[in-house]
């Protein structure tokens, strides 16, 4: 019909000639794709996702043996009556707000008439999920015919997690105390207060190095210790001191090996575990570090990669075989203490000072003695704290060492602070509970000063 409505005044002008093949031109196509297949997508998009959210709901209550208003039926028709309404004044949405104050009204009269019902175990009815979820199901409707269509399933699968989590959800409001919801504030202010206020240029000429950059790797480190500390305390299953020691490798290897030393110390039935834990702790050091390099610095990043991951898999390798060959003996459930609060204020504007006056110190060893100086400078606070190091050898090594020269000084870093850790465990479990985690950490520091003279050209 549509090549017949196009090219029949040609015909008809030419009746004597044979007809020419019509050609489909996207002038013609565009048209009828744009007014009949996209509103029937959007159309059956409410109306499925209508029916997904209310046979979530009526599921739910179902099996908690309660009668809620709104379900499978309820749910599409609140939905596509949205949607209509909608779609009666898109511009200044006076049906829709109608509607939706019809809704509200009939939803209040719901809740003040079963606020003062209590259930079977006595708690009062006064939950806003059923209202709330009847006023989204409404909004599903024109969400789904005018918003991408991203935002409607992502909505919809969204309530009915919410929905349908709901134990699970109580269950770690009860297990989270108040001092965790400030560590959260902790964060979200670090993150989403203090850094866009910090200006994103150099404050003195003594550096290049500017308060947005210097923020930027106090929040990398930040971000994955949070994480660590999150998965230590409320993911990883209690006595699981292995799972504990690797998540340690990622929140602070070097106070992994003080805990576990002092445990294998006191606790001799845990001593294959925790020297097993000392060697799995700095095997995932090389990963975090690999982290850490990739987000400011890819080049960088990716001439380490194939060494870091090279000792951490070589240290997790020897931490399974000595596991293997210690006998497997495991530990008391409990024994591994809390990790602290990553997120203490004073202790990120001490990793800031740090890191400026390391990259002050990197830039003055390079420009008086040049890669020597910068080489024994990673060796001397390799000993103390290794992160701030490495992230200003990643921010501002191109600008003040090759790649190679700035790879060098991480890994010699890195085999100094292994030495540190060695000598920690040594102090605090004995010469002789130490002796394998000890070995194990001078091997892969002497592996890593090897591979550094590598490319460094010394041999």
């Amino acid at each position: 019909m549509l090549r017949a409505a196009a090219f029949g005044p040609m015909i008809a002008a030419h009746p004597n000639r044979p007809a020419a093949p019509a050609r489909m031109t996207p002038d013609l196509v565009a048209p009828t794709l744009i007014t009949i297949d996209a509103p029937i997508s959007r159309f059956l998009l409410l109306l499925g996702l209508g029916f997904f959210f209310g046979l979530a709901f009526e599921e739910f209550y179902a099996r908690a043996g309660q009668a809620r208003p709104g379900g499978i039926r309820s749910f599409p028709l609140l939905a596509l009556a949205g949607g209509l309404l909608y779609r009666l004044d898109p511009q200044r949405l006076l049906p829709f707000c109608a509607g939706l104050l019809v809704l509200g009204a009939w939803l209040t009269v719901y809740y003040w008439r079963h606020a003062g019902e209590t259930d079977a175990k006595g708690t009062p009815n006064v939950g806003l999920v059923v209202p709330v979820c009847n006023l989204l199901a409404f909004a599903l409707g024109p969400t789904a015919l005018a918003g991408p269509p991203w935002l409607a399933v992502g909505a919809s699968v969204a309530a009915v997690l919410l929905l349908t989590a709901r134990e699970q959800l109580h269950g770690l409001a009860r297990r989270i105390g108040i001092g965790e919801i400030v560590t959260a504030g902790k964060f979200l202010l670090l993150t989403g207060l203090v850094l866009p206020l910090l200006p994103d240029h150099p404050v003195t000429t003594l550096t290049s190095l500017t308060p947005r950059l210097v923020w930027l790797a106090v929040l990398a480190v930040c971000t994955l210790s949070y994480a660590s500390y999150l998965l230590q305390r409320y993911v990883a299953p209690k006595g699981a001191g292995l799972w504990v020691a690797v998540l340690g490798g990622f929140y602070s290897s070097t106070a992994t090996t003080v805990v576990l030393a002092r445990r294998a110390a006191a606790e001799p039935a845990a001593l294959a575990q925790a020297q097993t834990g000392i060697v799995l702790a700095t095997s995932v050091m090389y990963l975090r570090m690999l982290a850490m390099i990739l987000v400011f610095n890819r080049p960088l990043a990716a001439a380490l990669a194939p060494v870091l991951l090279g000792l951490s898999a070589a240290g997790l390798a020897l931490a399974g075989a000595w596991w293997w060959w210690a006998g497997r003996r495991k530990a008391e459930p409990g024994a591994a203490p809390p990790p602290a609060n990553p997120l203490e204020l004073g202790a990120s504007l001490v990793f800031a000072a740090l890191f400026v006056a390391i990259s002050l110190a990197s830039a003055w060893a390079r420009a008086t003695f040049g890669a020597a100086g910068v080489y024994l400078l990673a060796a001397i606070v390799g000993v103390a704290d290794v992160d701030p190091f490495v992230l200003s050898m990643a921010e501002h090594g191109p600008a003040q060492l090759p790649v190679a020269e700035a790879a060098v000084a991480i890994l010699i870093a890195a085999s100094s602070n292994n030495i540190l850790k060695a000598g920690y465990a040594m102090a605090f479990a004995g010469p002789r509970a130490s002796a394998a985690p000890v070995a194990i950490l001078a091997a892969l520091a002497l592996a890593g000063v090897a591979v550094a003279a590598r490319i460094a050209g010394l041999w």
